[in-house]
């Protein structure tokens, strides 16, 4: 079995090849893959993609490396549309999961029009690979099978990595290797 480490550096070395940013599936469509990691090794994978995200991918890979965090975003968002302050107060009033829908219908997680995944396209140019982080922390209000399969609905020019605090057997995700987040049957297992 290997580390997180040796896991992580052949995840890098894939990135960096052509043939992986040029990668179709069964269907043609750009790959989209899932990075399951231990939780415990949170902190360790989050370095890792500091450290990629801290070089000049284009430059030495030749690829542009787009890392975005779920719940940086959904919170960034949540600010642009004015609510954080309000969705505090309601939180209090209501609850968490009146919260947590409040925060689905304002950031349209439910629609084609998603203010994260529009975001994620907008800020996406060609010749990139997408990163995506933050899943454990934005759990439960966003699952990470709707934003699969929701990017994977507009987003087919570049691969997407996701970086998953869990176990997906290739057809089921399950977030923190318990709670199982839902089936996602389109990304490929990235085994190390």
């Amino acid at each position: 079995m290997r580390t997180i480490e040796e896991r992580l550096d052949i995840l890098e070395q894939k990135i960096a090849l052509e043939d992986f940013r040029q990668n179709t599936g069964l269907g043609n469509e750009v790959g989209y893959y899932v990075f399951d990691y231990d939780p415990s090794q949170e902190l360790k994978v989050r370095d890792r993609i500091q450290s990629l995200k801290n070089t000049n991918t284009m430059l030495k890979f030749g690829y542009q490396l787009k890392v975005f965090d779920l719940y940086e975003m959904m919170l960034q968002l949540l600010e642009e549309e004015d609510t954080l302050e309000e969705l505090k107060e309601l939180e209090e009033e209501e609850g968490e999961e009146y919260v947590f829908q409040a925060i689905s219908d304002v950031l349209k997680f439910d629609d084609k029009d998603s203010l994260i995944i529009s975001r994620i396209v907008e800020e996406t140019p060609p010749d990139s690979v997408i990163f995506l982080t933050g899943v454990g922390k934005v759990f439960p209000i966003l699952r990470s099978h709707k934003i699969l399969n929701n990017l994977h609905q507009v987003m087919d020019h570049c691969p997407v990595v996701m970086f998953f605090p869990g176990v997906y057997t290739g057809n089921s995700l399950q977030i923190f290797g318990e709670v199982k987040d839902d089936n996602y049957y389109r990304a490929l297992q990235q085994k190390n």
